[in-house]
């Protein structure tokens, strides 16, 4: 057991590692991003939106088939019947999936003009044309991006996570290399075009590690196979469920747009993805590694263990997700301007998007919450709970915009969205607690509230910090990165130390390790 524990954690790690490069790139890639379009320019404008539309039918019609059903089949498929079935019915669903984005993209360039009235209805004539023509020839990205995360679904299910891990690295470098050696020559029209062919790479790079496994694509679009029905049964109540996070930021652009001359949908955009890759380095590579495992207890019938994995995920995350938090709404600022400030992203695209990542950090936890629970629902091929809950953030988001947006700025529509994701995580938690399942023990709401106490030590220190070296360093990047490293340490310092006094269990474990390891070097 533990050293199936030790596996998980070096996995877990490696994945990390790797989807922290990716995640450091892509922030790269924002920057250059930044510098040459900003955010109040039509073409920054225009881009994110176009940039945003294919994204969001992909979640809303194919995320939730590929994330949430396709790895629970597969897994119950080659636990009850074999690796050999497994594979077919893996290529039977890529069969499937390629044919139907290949018809959402022609729709999507067809109806390119509604799309961007829809997303975007505050933009000017000019600029709403530009996204549309955008949209048309970005909306390949559907297509490219099932192919891509139907070969991640077959890696994962197969216990292979360094190389889905590695797919966004292979992206960013390509759209990073587009804007030192291209952009000058052919603008936002080629930048569409080095996006086209990031995602493609994503999917070609995935090629041989799929051959090593013994996978092997045979066409096959047959929609009454055992394994696409059942996919498609849960398909339904899941599709909604994770329609979340697409709808809700839908909702943010189409508000947006009508702050700031629209860039409001920039500064959201900016403050959205810096938020998801200090997020989403930890989160998503503890559920994209646990969700795999929670299928396969789900189909060998080992509900104790499944219980016992999903707590522990829980306590885990938010160990580490309430500091991140903390930590990023007290450096908002700094951190946009040292990222994103210069060039075309001036001092009001510092200060819009700073306040717009203030608050959207604040939802963090529900995040976190929502991310790990959906999978547990969704490895037991339950969508009932995960759609009432969706449906509910949904409407909370649609409500709160419309009441908060005007007065608040850009700072209503992320609290907004914070409210949304944490209402939809309660939701979520909710039924499993009535049904007993245990998520949030007395052991568990105890250590919360430690984690919480540390987490307002570790502020009050990162304040002090930040407060005491505003003054003495250097108003520059270089004094902006050392203000940051500065705060950022002695937070992490500040908040482990008091994790070890309260003795909470992330660091008892590291205390066992360290004395183990001295024990063996004595």
């Amino acid at each position: 057991m533990a050293r199936q524990s030790d596996h998980a954690t070096r996995t877990i790690s490696a994945v990390m590692l790797i989807t922290l490069l990716g995640k450091a790139l892509g922030l790269f890639r924002d920057r250059l991003m930044a510098v040459h379009y900003g955010t109040t320019g039509m073409e920054a404008m225009a881009f994110y939106t176009a940039s945003r539309i294919p994204r969001v039918f992909f979640d809303v019609v194919f995320s939730s088939a590929i994330a949430a059903c396709f790895i629970p089949v597969f897994s119950q498929t080659m636990t009850q019947k074999g690796r050999q079935a497994a594979f077919r019915f893996g290529g039977n669903f890529l069969s499937v999936m390629g044919l139907l984005t290949a018809v959402l993209t022609l729709l999507g360039i067809l109806l390119a003009e509604p799309l961007v009235a829809l997303f975007a209805d505050g933009y000017d004539d000019q600029t709403a044309a530009l996204a549309a023509s955008l949209t048309r020839v970005m909306f390949p990205t559907v297509l490219l991006t099932g192919v891509a995360f139907s070969f991640v679904g077959i890696l994962q299910a197969m216990d292979r996570f360094h190389v889905p891990a590695l797919i966004s690295v292979v992206s960013n470098l390509v759209i990073i290399g587009y804007f030192y050696l291209l952009d000058e020559d052919y603008g936002v029209y080629g930048l569409a075009v080095a996006y086209l062919v990031g995602w493609l790479l994503q999917a070609l790079v995935q090629v041989p590690s799929l051959h090593r496994t013994g996978f092997r694509y045979h066409p096959d679009f047959s929609l009454r196979s055992e394994g696409i029905r059942q996919a498609f049964a849960l398909m339904g109540p899941v599709m909604v469920s994770t329609w979340v996070q697409p709808i809700n930021l839908t909702i943010n652009s189409r508000f947006g747009s009508h702050l700031y001359g629209g860039a409001g949908v920039s500064a959201m955009e900016y403050a959205t993805n810096l938020y998801l890759v200090i997020a989403g380095v930890f989160i998503l590579s503890i559920t994209n590694v646990i969700f795999p495992k929670l299928s396969r207890l789900t189909a060998q019938r080992r509900q104790q263990d499944f219980q016992d994995t999903l707590r522990q995920t829980v306590h885990s995350s938010l160990f580490f997700v309430l500091p991140m938090a903390a930590g990023l709404m007290l450096l908002a600022r700094p951190l946009v301007s040292f990222l994103y400030g210069g060039g075309a992203f001036d001092a009001f695209s510092v200060d819009i998007t700073s306040q717009a990542l203030v608050w959207v950090s604040l939802g963090m936890v529900g995040y976190a919450l929502q991310n790990i629970l959906s999978r547990a629902y969704f490895a037991r091929q339950e969508g009932r709970a995960p759609l009432v809950a969706g449906g509910v953030s949904i409407l909370a988001n649609l409500v709160l915009c419309m009441f908060l947006t005007q007065p608040l700025g850009v700072a209503g529509l992320a609290i907004s969205s914070t409210v949304s994701s944490t209402l939809y995580a309660l939701l979520l938690l909710i039924p499993l607690q009535v049904r007993g399942e245990g998520v949030v023990n007395r052991g568990l709401a105890l250590d919360f509230g430690k984690m919480l106490l540390c987490a307002a030590g570790m502020a009050g220190v990162v304040w002090l910090a930040r407060r005491g070296l505003a003054g003495l360093l250097p108003a520059d990047k270089l004094g902006e990165a050392l203000l940051l490293a500065a705060c950022a340490g002695a937070g992490a310092v500040a908040y482990f130390l008091l994790a070890g006094l309260l003795r909470l269990d992330e660091m008892k474990l590291v205390w066992r390790k360290l004395a183990r390891r001295t024990g063996k070097e004595d």
